[in-house]
């Protein structure tokens, strides 16, 4: 493919993987919209590889995948060839994003390939480790420490891209907030699932559902300040979705429902884009 080719084919494929983020990105434009959808699709190809759940990827094996991916995204050029070895005992086991990490790495806009490797490498390394723990999270601090990796580090790199995009500076700390809120609102919302289908707790040993309630509460509350930082409208639409899609789920989980309803996703896209 071309390059204009490959870049149709990534939205195609980020359509197909995350309707519900594809939404956000298509609010974006040209160079920045490009960048976030590469850093999605390069960090849902390793997180596919942390999530996979065939019997022949262990805890072992994922820890020895994820350990050696970070590597390769972490070198100045990524050495594809050595990617596809390496998933080589594994490829019928791993979806179209994970084994096209070469592409979304080709699509990167020039300017944003260290913060997005820098990022997706940091992610890796996080899921390496938590793989190797059987994502058995004990206390408040590996709590947050599993949420850095999996999401607070998404608000950091994003940070990163609206400054280089936009020259928009915006508070870190605030950022991975806005990464842990909505990872505390998936945990909460999967708890139970996580638990039966995978044998695995996010919840610290001696916390109750309410704690861990507070907790997504106190990230989403930094959320709400870190939208406020940001002047640009597209840009503030990218983010107020998301929160705003976490906000009722967590309001419809403490009425005790499972989450909210596909209408309930188009009516909060609907008031996001006239607010």
């Amino acid at each position: 493919m071309n390059d204009k080719e490959l870049q149709k084919d990534a939205i195609r494929v980020l359509k197909e993987t995350s309707r519900t983020f594809y939404i956000p990105i298509t609010f974006l434009q040209k160079d920045l919209k490009m960048a976030v959808s590469t850093a999605y699709l390069m960090m849902r190809a390793i997180d596919e590889i942390e999530d996979n759940e065939h019997t022949e990827i262990t805890n072992d094996v994922k820890f020895q995948l994820l350990n050696e991916v970070c590597g390769l995204i972490e070198a100045s050029t990524f050495d594809e060839k050595r990617y596809l070895e390496i998933l080589a005992p594994y490829k019928n086991y791993m979806p179209e994003v994970t084994m096209r990490l070469g592409d979304w790495i080709r699509l990167i806009p020039d300017g944003a390939e260290h913060l997005i490797k820098k990022s997706t490498s940091e992610m890796a390394y996080g899921m390496a480790k938590w793989s190797k723990a059987n994502w058995q999270v004990n206390t408040r601090e590996e709590l947050d420490e599993y949420t850095y990796y999996v999401a607070g580090l998404v608000g950091v790199m994003l940070s990163d891209l609206w400054e280089w995009n936009a020259g928009i500076k915006t508070d870190k700390d605030l950022a991975i907030g806005f990464g842990r809120g909505l990872q505390a609102v998936n945990i909460l919302r999967n708890q139970d699932e996580d638990m039966v289908e995978r044998g695995v707790s996010f919840v610290p040993g001696g916390w109750t559902r309410a704690q861990l309630f507070e907790y997504a509460e106190e990230n989403l509350a930094k959320a709400d300040l870190y939208i406020e930082q940001i002047n640009k409208k597209s840009i503030k639409l990218f983010c107020k979705l998301p929160l705003a899609l976490a906000h009722k789920t967590l309001k419809a989980l403490k009425e005790g429902k499972e989450k909210i309803t596909r209408a309930e996703v188009e009516e909060t896209v609907k008031e996001v884009q006239e607010d």
